[in-house]
């Protein structure tokens, strides 16, 4: 089980682990040793979290989500694939962390009279300064 808050708990068999090779360089050991992990959480199948934390995960993870509604994380960041496993899962955790934040909905407001009359106040005020441009010596009386 893996905690992700008080009351949302994922059950690690909904977790799929892959071992890649990871890129970059390494010798001959970044040839022959899978130290990567790829992690895939289908978040539309899982029974953990509620339907609109998934819907926000979803956005929120952007193009790390395939059509089919599974979430991909790649971890290469270490040297091990242990460590790797520890980090996707880590940043899986933080990913749903903020998935089960509801936003805050705006109301919407309209500007006091005291900022309308400054804002009207201030374009008379450059619409005069264009006018006086305007003006030839002729007019100045």
């Amino acid at each position: 089980m893996i905690h992700i808050s008080s009351s949302v708990h994922i059950d690690e068999n909904e977790l799929h682990f892959d071992p890649i090779r990871a890129s970059g360089p390494g010798g001959q050991n970044v040839n022959k040793v899978s130290t990567s992990v790829q992690l895939r959480f289908d978040i539309r199948a899982s029974a953990a979290l509620p339907q609109d934390v998934k819907e926000r995960l979803i956005k929120l993870a952007g193009v790390r989500v395939t059509e089919d509604g599974i979430l991909i994380i790649e971890a290469k960041r270490h040297r091990t694939q242990e460590q790797n496993r520890l980090d996707a899962v880590q940043r899986l955790t933080a990913w749903i962390q903020k998935a089960l934040v509801k936003p805050k909905l705006r109301k919407p407001t309209r500007p006091g009279t005291a900022v309308r009359a400054a804002r009207i106040g201030s374009k008379k005020k450059r619409g005069e300064l264009k006018r006086l441009r305007h003006l030839t010596p002729d007019d100045w009386d």
